[in-house]
């Protein structure tokens, strides 16, 4: 017989003893019993409710978390989309800005101004528009690839991953622009493309041998 065997023996005979000399000392001893179970059971209970706690907070966790990354998505695809536009009306712009300070010198350029009913160039508005395109002006290469950087590091800040979406937007905007003009844009366009897709690179870290 083992250990627990005598143990259980000796406690039986005890507790026949017991009831013999002192029969409420029984009683007692199973209320006893019945206060520890019923004490138990409740412990058992509240452990229950403290995992069913537990369970909720993960879940409610997770969902802000979900909650979060979704929001983040759409956040970027927000900003994509206002750069986007932002290089398709600037591209645009510029664009129409060369053909009037070449309104005598292109006669392609000319003939899409007067498609979209801009019929008349006067010489003032012409010479505003070649101040423009020079070399420092306005929506010249320089100037325009920076306000077009500038938006997209405001937009994306510092992060790399951000910088990449901010550049296809750019070549969306740039695209759309093309469709817009009717075809390919003025020469300094292309060049204000290859400044700013230069930029990018540089922002982000790339090299001609990566």
């Amino acid at each position: 017989m083992g250990v627990n065997g005598i143990t259980e023996v000796t406690n039986n005979i005890a507790t026949t003893y017991a009831s013999s000399v002192n029969p409420s000392s029984v009683e007692e001893k199973k209320k006893d019993d019945e206060v520890k179970v019923k004490a138990e059971a409740a412990a058992v209970y509240e452990k229950s409710d403290e995992e069913s706690d537990k369970a909720s907070q993960v879940s409610s966790k997770n969902t802000d978390r979900t909650q979060i990354i979704r929001q983040m998505q759409a956040d970027v695809e927000l900003r994509k989309q206002q750069l986007l536009d932002i290089v398709q009306k600037m591209m645009g712009k510029q664009a129409k800005t060369y053909g009037i300070a070449n309104s005598e010198n292109d006669e392609d350029s000319m003939w899409k101004f007067l498609a979209k009913g801009d019929f008349t160039v006067d010489a003032a508005t012409k010479a505003q528009a070649q101040a423009d395109i020079a070399e420092d002006g306005y929506w010249g290469v320089n100037k325009t690839s920076e306000r077009i950087l500038d938006f997209a590091k405001t937009l994306a800040g510092d992060d790399p991953d951000k910088l990449e979406k901010m550049r296809d937007a750019f070549e969306k905007g740039y695209a759309q622009a093309e469709k817009t003009w009717g075809g390919e844009l003025p020469e300094i366009s292309k060049q204000t493309y290859a400044a700013v897709m230069k930029g990018f690179d540089e922002l982000t870290g790339k090299t001609d041998s990566e």
